[in-house]
């Protein structure tokens, strides 16, 4: 324990002064702190982060400024009301809105290329589905969209692109993608600016209360605070059991810089487990856990050969076939799924709220969710 080291100045300048504690540093978290002192500039806010970066996926995501495919909005309205779809994808809608309004759009390198669906040859069924639900989920989501035509048939743009073994293509000129590690970092200098501390390499260990306050028990010593905010996403449920949030790992590559690159714009396959964009003249391609949903319900970040081998299979037959190409980046991010496609924002015990499981979907919800969780303090 290292809270003995601590100095006088360290002490009262970083440690023994906050009003809330934050506990994570990814997307979420830091939107709750914008929110904070945006609505209220006196608060004292610290976020506390157990990773030498935010640790999770906010750094480790592909970049998807993306609300939905139709299979996907196929497969939720199958276990949820046709309210409680259109619910979702108006909170996505608006929270892709709030981000680019906070960050702005050059902050983040945002570019509204478009998303694409891919149905394989032998996905004749799912694509039949997806053709046949066409104009009800087009006539739906207009009411939050604003726009008619968000999903149309573009099948030219199997040969526009190069594919193999493509059946058809749903595209939606909705969607876009942006740099994660630059979201990041504007998000990070716009709360410093407001004068939020984020301090790393501070893992917690145990949440109790102290009293009438909060106690922290870290690596690095003891934090007390008022209020505590949980934006740990995945790793929620390793502090509060109770959480239902299943861990999700992405495991993702980026290629060298291809010759001649044709892909432009977020491509999505397999109800969406599969995902892919171009990156600075390569392709990141990701995803890959539905191969074997048991290893893949796991906190340790890493990589297994099942899920390389496809990602490789897949890159090689059906992406860039005839095209050569090298691996350059190999990574991993741990993403919070749960059976309820909503987020959970909510007051866990006196004085500790949370704001978790955004369903892989976090660059879409993690502005609004941070929002949403810091109106709960406040309102407390």
């Amino acid at each position: 324990m290292k809270g003995n080291t601590f100095s006088y100045w360290e002490r009262t300048a970083f440690i023994d002064n906050a009003d809330i504690i934050i506990i994570g540093s990814g997307l979420v978290g830091l939107s709750a702190a914008l929110h904070l002192k945006k609505q209220a500039p006196a608060l004292n806010v610290l976020v506390l982060e157990r990773g030498f970066l935010p640790t999770g996926a906010s750094t480790k995501n592909a970049g998807f400024a993306c609300f939905g495919t139709i299979s996907e909005q196929i497969s939720y309205l199958k276990k949820s009301s046709e309210a409680e779809v259109l619910r979702m994808v108006d909170y996505k809608w608006r929270g892709l809105q709030r981000l680019r309004q906070n960050l702005g759009d050059d902050n983040i390198d945002f570019q509204q290329n478009g998303g694409h669906e891919l149905f394989m040859d032998n996905e004749l069924p799912a694509a039949t589905e997806a053709l046949d639900q066409l104009t009800y989920f087009n006539t739906l989501l207009q009411q939050v969209i604003g726009k008619p035509d968000i999903y149309s048939v573009d099948n030219a743009k199997i040969a526009d692109f190069g594919f193999n073994g493509i059946r058809q293509i749903i595209y939606t000129p909705f969607e876009g993608q942006l740099h994660t590690g630059k979201m990041m970092r504007t998000l990070l200098n716009k709360v410093y600016s407001l004068g939020v501390m984020v301090l790393n390499d501070c893992e917690i260990h145990k949440v109790e209360h102290e009293g009438g306050q909060v106690t922290l028990t870290t690596s690095q010593g003891n934090f007390k605070t008022g209020n505590v905010i949980l934006a740990t996403n995945a790793f929620a449920n390793q502090l509060f059991p109770e959480l239902k949030v299943i861990p999700g790992r992405g495991q993702v590559l980026v290629t060298k810089p291809i010759d001649g690159l044709k892909l432009k714009g977020t491509y999505h396959f397999n109800e969406g487990y599969y995902y892919f964009r171009n990156i600075d003249n390569r392709v990141l391609f990701g995803g890959g856990r539905n191969l074997d949903y048991a290893a893949e319900e796991t906190w340790e970040f890493g990589h297994t050969d099942k899920v390389k081998d496809q990602l490789i299979t897949y890159l090689k037959e059906i992406i860039l076939p005839g095209q050569p190409f090298e691996v350059d980046y190999w990574w991993s991010g741990i993403m919070g799924f749960g059976d309820d496609i909503s987020p959970i924002v909510k007051q866990v015990e006196p004085n500790v709220f949370c704001a978790v499981r955004c369903n892989g979907m976090g660059v879409a919800m993690g502005s609004l969710v941070g929002e949403e969780v810091a109106d709960l303090v406040l309102k407390s």
